[in-house]
């Protein structure tokens, strides 16, 4: 394909994929990308492989082809993934009490807590009660010990909402239990070294100099209605805000230059909801491994499949959203894949997760599609028009 000097694009499509590759492009000239990526796997083999742009601004190296970034919560996607075959092989029981395997966990009314509820956002603990550091996040045992103690906000089961940071540290610490392995180790394990992929959850030194920053987000003009909404539901006081802030251990802005997600102590941390370093392609091999065969390399069982996209939140109502927002603001959740209304992603049979600032992983059973879009320019949007394109694109191809 042809490069743009003005966009930097570079890689390569199938024929009959070029709509995507345009889309892409589109997203450097109108839509404020500064570095990014985006690979589409369709059955099993790669048929789009992009990226382009800018890494790091500061210094002016150019996005590569072997640039990774950190996905944020795209990152739950990859942690699902580990539960789910943990899981499927009988390691790990989605219906034992999570103080089965962590007795501590069943302090303040947490004994009947079930593992599939820290999967599907229902456990209760989406705010860590602060205050909490930075190095102290980073080092595990203090937010695994704070999460143990504290009471939940609801009767687990009942109600969901987004555990933004919390979700990863429940989860890997009963993988740690019952397995004796971090979820770090188990994705490298179970999913990337089978896979051949470049991400991690605990990033090596070694590959740090391959990093492209987190940009942060720009801020929006907004109107005073708008603004009023969106001070109700992401201000300090709000359970989003509070579960977003973790414990005051990152910036609002999730980054600085070189602070908050950009520090290398996260980076070769194990924060298993929000850390994942990757590229495109990885995320989109790996999802493709979700619902087929790649490379010989198979992730989970239509058994475990069906079972880990089936809404494990239909029973229950989202908890903390500002009167008269409940129905706007519900995600629904498998046993840790969102299961997005049909109009965000491809289809009904569309399943993964999206991260902050607008990095995405998802299949789609039914088009037998994996898909990965990863970028350094964060942008705070509720339905970004970057990957809005890039999915209409790869609808349009599949027709």
């Amino acid at each position: 394909m042809s490069t743009s000097k003005t966009t930097e694009v570079r890689g390569y499509v199938e024929e009959g994929w070029g709509s995507v590759a345009d889309a892409f492009r589109e997203n450097f000239e109108l839509h404020g990308d500064v570095g990014a990526a985006c690979s589409v796997y369709a059955k099993g083999n790669p048929v789009v492989d992009l990226w382009g742009g800018v890494a790091d601004p500061s210094t002016g190296r150019p996005w590569q082809e072997d640039t990774v970034v950190l996905a944020m919560s795209t990152t739950k996607g990859a942690t699902a993934i580990c539960a789910n075959r943990l899981a499927e092989r009988g390691e790990i029981d989605l219906d034992a009490p999570v103080a089965e395997y962590w007795p501590e966990f069943a302090a303040n009314g947490k004994e009947a807590t079930k593992v599939r509820w820290l999967l599907s956002h229902q456990a209760g603990l989406p705010v860590l009660d602060g205050p909490l550091t930075l190095e102290q996040a980073c080092e595990w045992t203090p937010v695994v010990e704070a999460l143990a103690a504290q009471p939940p906000l609801w009767e687990p089961g009942t109600r969901h909402a987004y555990h933004a940071f919390t979700y990863g540290f429940l989860i890997g610490e009963v993988v740690r239990r019952a397995t004796g392995r971090t979820i770090g180790q188990t994705f490298a394990e179970e999913v990337a070294v089978p896979l051949r992929l470049d991400a991690w959850i605990g990033l090596p030194h070694a590959a740090e100099a391959r990093v492209a920053p987190l940009q942060p987000p720009p801020e929006i003009e907004m109107d005073p209605a708008t603004a009023e909404m969106m001070a109700q539901l992401t201000g300090p006081e709000s359970v989003f805000g509070r579960a977003m802030a973790f414990g005051g251990a990152v910036p609002p802005t999730f980054v600085t230059e070189r602070g908050g997600m950009n520090a290398r102590q996260v980076r070769a941390s194990e924060w298993p909801a929000a850390n994942m370093v990757s590229d495109a392609r990885s995320v989109a091999r790996m999802y493709a491994a979700t619902i087929g065969d790649v490379a010989g390399v198979r992730l989970l069982s239509e058994a475990a499949l069906e079972r880990a996209v089936t809404r494990q939140t239909a029973d229950s109502t989202i908890f903390g959203a500002p009167p008269g927002m409940e129905a706007s603001l519900d995600m629904q959740f498998g046993l840790g894949f969102m299961l997005p209304a049909a109009t965000q992603w491809l289809s009904p049979a569309s399943f993964g997760h999206s991260g902050a600032g607008g990095s995405l992983g998802f299949a789609d059973r039914d088009a037998g599609i994996g898909f990965g879009y990863v970028m350094n320019q964060m942008a705070m949007m509720p339905d970004d028009p970057r990957t809005r394109g890039l999915i209409a694109a790869v609808r349009g191809v599949l027709g």
